[in-house]
C-alpha cells in the first residue's frame, strides 16, 4: 500500500475508533474595539459519549457542555465558513479534529453568515473576515475559560468558499480583486468593484499566530505569486474539480502552482463546489438542493472521511502534534 494512502488509512481507522468524542460548547466572544459580538462554538476532546442530532441543516455528533480531557495544551484550529455558511458548516471536520485531540473553534462571521447577512455584497465583508478571526484568537488564548489548555504556538486554520479566502489572507496572502478575473453577477455593487479594487486599496490583516493553514475550495482572488508571497506555512489545497458559486476549477489549479509552501494538494475528480460542506441531514437535502445533493455517483460522506483524515494528518504533521 503507498505510504500516502497507509497513512489516512490510518488516521481513519483512529477516528473511527474514537477514543475520545467531540465536546461542544457554544459561547459568544465579547465585543472588543470596532469587533462586534461573534457567536461562536468550540469543539473539544471529551470522555463523554456523543449525542447525534439535528442542527440546521447538519446532523451534528457531540457532547453538550463536557469538560476538556486531559491536562496538557492542547493545538487550536480556527473554522471559517463560506458565504452564507455557518459555525455547523464544518461540524464533522470539527468534530474529527476534537476527537483526534485538538480544540477548534468554528465563527458566524458578522457580514455574511446565514445568521448574519449584514453586508454579504460589501467589501468590508470579506475586509473584516480575518480581523475576526484575529479576535477570535485573541480571546482564546487570553479569555475564554479554557485559555490555559490552549497551545499558543500551535494554531491552525481551516477555511472554505470565502473561509478559504480568509484562511490565505490571514496566512499572509494579499488580494488583487482588479487581476483575479472572479466571475461575479454585474449587478452586485461588490463585483463591480472587484475590477477596480488594488491590492494598495486596503490593510488587510494577518496573524503570525496562525502556523499551518487548510484551504478548501477558496475563493480566488490571488492571480499570481505575488500576491501570495507572504504566506511562508504549511498549506493544505483541496479543490472541486467542477466548481461552482462563482469557484473556476482552473482559477484554482493556478493557484496550487503559485503557493510554494504547499504541503497536501488535491483537485477532487467530480465533486462540486458544496461537497466541501458537511453531508446534510435527509430530511434537508430535498429543501436544499443546491448545497445537499451530489453528481451522480458521487458520495459526500465517504469524501468527507478521506477529507477529515487528511486534514487531521495535515495539521498533526504541520504543528507537530504527537499521538
Amino acid at each position: 500500500m503507498p505510504l500516502l494512502k497507509w497513512c489516512l488509512a490510518g488516521w481513519l481507522a483512529l477516528i473511527s475508533a474514537g477514543s475520545m468524542a467531540a465536546g461542544l460548547k457554544l459561547f459568544d466572544v465579547p465585543a472588543a474595539g470596532d469587533v462586534p459580538v461573534l457567536h461562536a462554538a468550540l469543539w473539544s476532546p471529551c470522555s463523554r459519549p456523543a449525542e447525534t442530532k439535528q442542527i440546521k441543516a447538519f446532523m451534528v455528533t457531540a457532547s453538550r457542555d463536557c469538560p476538556v480531557v486531559g491536562d496538557k495544551r492542547l493545538p487550536l484550529i480556527v473554522i471559517s465558513h463560506g458565504l452564507g455558511g455557518t459555525l455547523y458548516g464544518h461540524h464533522d471536520t470539527a468534530e474529527a479534529l476534537a476527537d483526534s485531540g485538538f480544540l477548534v473553534v468554528s465563527l458566524n462571521h458578522t457580514g455574511d453568515s446565514g445568521m448574519s447577512m449584514q453586508y454579504p455584497w460589501e467589501m468590508r465583508a470579506l475586509e473584516r473576515r480575518p480581523i475576526e478571526i484575529r479576535r477570535v484568537i485573541d480571546y482564546m488564548l487570553g479569555e475564554v475559560p479554557e485559555a490555559s489548555r490552549v497551545d499558543a504556538s500551535r494554531i491552525g486554520m481551516f477555511g472554505f468558499s470565502r473561509g478559504g479566502f480568509t484562511t490565505l489572507v490571514t496566512a499572509g496572502a494579499v488580494p488583487n480583486f482588479a487581476a483575479s478575473g472572479l466571475s461575479c453577477p454585474e449587478a452586485r455593487p461588490l463585483c463591480r468593484q472587484f475590477k477596480v479594487e488594488l491590492p494598495t486599496a486596503r490593510s488587510w490583516a494577518h496573524d503570525d499566530r496562525v502556523r499551518a493553514a487548510a484551504a478548501v475550495d477558496p475563493l480566488n482572488a490571488f492571480p499570481d505569486a505575488a500576491s501570495l508571497s507572504g504566506i511562508r506555512i504549511p498549506l493544505l489545497l483541496w479543490l472541486s474539480a467542477a466548481g461552482g458559486d462563482g469557484v473556476d476549477p482552473e482559477a484554482g489549479v493556478r493557484l496550487q502552482k503559485q503557493l510554494s509552501t504547499l504541503k497536501n494538494y488535491r483537485l477532487v475528480q467530480n465533486a462540486g463546489h458544496f461537497a466541501f460542506l458537511a453531508p446534510c441531514a435527509e430530511a434537508v437535502a430535498k429543501e436544499e438542493p443546491e448545497i445537499c445533493q451530489d453528481a451522480q455517483g458521487f458520495n459526500r460522506a465517504a469524501f468527507h472521511r478521506e477529507l477529515n483524515a487528511a486534514v487531521v494528518a495535515f495539521f498533526a504533521k504541520a504543528l507537530g502534534v504527537q499521538r
